[in-house]
C-alpha cells in the first residue's frame, strides 16, 4: 500500500505515462510484455506500443507470431530479437526479419542453432537497410553470401557467430558499411584475409577461431585501437595494425612437431614486433610458453611500448622465460597484472621433446632458479586440491619483479589457488615485496574459473 493517495501498487503503476511503461516491458521477452495485456483495460494495447521486441519461436506456431506482429503499433523499433529454429520455418523467420527492417529496427539480433538446416542464406533485402546500427547473428546454418549489393550505411556494431562467410563475401559486407567501428567474428568459417584497410572507422575488433573454425590467417587493419585474437591452432599474420594501442593475445598454436625456430621467429615473435605501438597488452598462457621457446632459442625481442601488462596463465615454468625476456624488453611498464587462470597448455612433453629437436638441452634450458616451479600437470593437480603454496606465489611474484625496473603497481588476482590460510600467508608475504621492490602490490580473489584455448563456448 503506499500511502499519500492511498491507491495500491498496481494502480500507481498503471498511472505511469506510457513512455515509462514501454520502457520497462521493454526489459522482459515479448511473451511476458503480452501477459499484461490482462491486468486491465488500461494494460490491453500497451505491450504492442513497446519499441522493443524479444521473440522467442523455437517452439512457437509460425501463425502465432505472425499475429503477434500484426498487433504491434509502434511506429519504429529501437531492439529487435529473434531466437528460433529454421526447419520448416524459414519463411516465418524470413517474414519476421522483414517486420524488424520495416519498422527500422536500430538493434537487430537473430539467434538460431539449428544444424538440421544446411545453407540457410539471407533474403536480399535483410542486406538493405539503413537502419540497423547494431546486428548480432549467432547461427550455425547461416551462410553469409550476400547476391547483391550490401547497403548498411548507419552500422556501428556487427557480430558474428558460427557463421560461414567466403573473403569475397566480407568485402562486399565491409564495403557496405562504412560508419562500422566494432567487429566481431566468433567461430566463424572459411574466410582467410581479414583486409580492414577501407574501414576507416573501425576501431575494435575481436576474433575467436577454434580446431574447426580457422578463421584468418591475415589481418590487415590500420585503423584499428584495439585487438583481441584468441583460440587457433593457425598462425596468423598482422600485416598492418599501426594503429593498435591495445591488444589480447590468446593463441594456441598447436602440434609443436610442426613448429621450427623459423616459426617461432616470423609468427610468434614478428606478431610482437607489430605491437610495437601498444600500450595495453593482454597475452595468455600458451602464447607465453611459445615466447619461451622462442627466448630459449635465443630469437631476439622488439623493444615495446607497453605500459599495462596482463598475464593470464598458471604458474608454471614454462612460461617464465617467456615472461621474464618479455618484462626485460617493456621499459616503460607501470602495470603489471597477473591473472593465475586455469587454462589450456602446451604439455612439458612436447616442449622438451621439441627442445631436443634444436639441440637443446632441457635442462640448461629450465635453469635451476625456475625449476622450483611445477610442471603443468603439477599445477593442475594442485588447483583440483587446492594444496598450492603460497611461497610458490610469492617466488613467482618476486621471480617478475626482479625482472622489470620501471614497474610501479603489481596486481595478482587469484583462481583457486590457495585456501584461506595460505591466501592470509601471500598477504603478509606480498607486504615485504612491496617494501623490498618499491613497487605497490595488490593480491585479489578472482573467480573466472577457467579458460579455453581451443574450443568454442557453445
Amino acid at each position: 500500500m503506499i500511502t499519500g493517495d492511498s491507491i495500491d501498487g498496481m494502480d500507481f503503476i498503471s498511472s505511469l505515462p506510457d513512455e515509462i511503461l514501454h520502457h520497462i516491458l521493454s526489459s522482459v521477452p515479448t511473451k511476458s510484455a503480452i501477459r499484461t495485456s490482462l491486468l486491465s483495460k488500461r494494460w490491453r494495447y500497451v505491450w504492442s506500443e513497446t519499441p522493443s521486441l524479444s521473440i522467442d519461436c523455437r517452439r512457437a506456431d509460425p501463425n502465432s507470431i505472425d499475429k503477434t506482429l500484426s498487433f504491434f503499433s509502434a511506429p519504429k523499433i529501437t531492439s529487435f530479437h529473434l531466437h528460433t529454429t529454421l526447419l520448416n520455418r524459414i519463411d516465418s523467420v524470413n517474414g519476421c526479419i522483414e517486420f524488424a527492417i520495416s519498422h527500422n529496427a536500430e538493434k537487430l539480433s537473430l539467434e538460431s542453432r539449428d544444424y538440421r538446416v544446411r545453407n540457410y542464406k539471407f533474403p536480399d533485402f535483410f542486406y538493405t537497410n539503413s537502419s540497423v546500427k547494431q546486428l548480432f547473428v549467432d547461427s550455425g546454418s547461416v551462410h553469409l553470401i550476400p547476391r547483391c549489393t550490401v547497403s548498411w550505411t548507419s552500422l556501428k556494431n556487427l557480430s558474428l557467430s558460427n557463421c560461414t562467410l567466403s573473403d569475397e563475401s566480407f568485402l562486399k559486407i565491409l564495403s557496405g558499411s562504412p560508419l562500422l567501428e566494432s567487429l566481431e567474428l566468433l567461430y566463424c568459417a572459411e574466410y582467410m584475409c581479414l583486409d580492414l584497410s577501407q574501414s576507416q572507422h573501425l576501431r575494435r575488433l575481436e576474433i575467436d577461431r577454434s580446431d574447426w573454425f580457422m578463421g584468418p590467417t591475415k589481418i590487415v587493419a590500420p585503423h584499428l585501437h584495439c585487438l583481441r585474437l584468441r583460440h587457433s591452432r593457425l598462425p596468423c599474420s598482422l600485416v598492418d595494425v599501426s594503429s593498435l594501442t591495445e591488444a589480447d593475445l590468446n593463441i594456441y598454436f598447436g602440434d609443436l612437431k610442426t613448429v621450427t625456430a623459423g616459426f617461432l621467429q616470423h609468427n610468434v615473435v614478428k606478431m610482437l614486433q607489430m605491437l610495437q605501438n601498444v600500450e595495453k597488452l593482454t597475452i595468455g598462457g600458451t602464447f607465453l610458453q611459445m615466447l619461451s621457446l622462442a627466448a630459449l632459442c635465443g630469437v631476439p625481442f622488439p623493444t615495446l611500448k607497453v605500459k599495462t601488462l596482463t598475464l593470464e596463465t598458471m604458474i608454471i615454468r614454462s612460461v617464465i622465460p617467456g615472461i621474464t625476456k618479455l618484462l626485460r624488453y617493456t621499459p616503460g611498464l607501470r602495470k603489471l597484472t597477473i591473472h593465475t587462470v586455469k587454462c589450456s597448455s602446451i604439455s612439458e612433453l612436447h616442449l622438451n621433446d621439441y627442445l631436443r629437436k634444436h639441440s637443446l638441452n632441457q635442462r640448461q634450458c629450465w635453469r635451476s632458479k625456475d625449476s622450483v616451479f611445477p610442471g603443468s600437470l603439477e599445477t593442475i593437480s594442485m588447483l583440483a586440491s587446492k594444496h598450492a603454496e603460497s611461497n610458490l606465489v610469492a617466488l613467482f611474484m618476486e621471480r617478475l619483479l626482479k625482472s622489470t625496473k620501471s614497474l610501479e603497481t603489481m596486481v595478482v588476482l587469484l583462481v583457486d589457488y590457495l585456501d584461506a590460510l595460505g591466501f592470509e600467508e601471500l598477504l603478509a608475504m606480498a607486504t615485504t615485496l612491496s617494501h623490498n621492490n618499491d613497487v605497490s602490490v595488490l593480491i585479489k580473489r578472482s573467480y573466472i574459473k577457467y579458460v579455453s584455448n581451443t574450443f568454442p563456448q557453445l
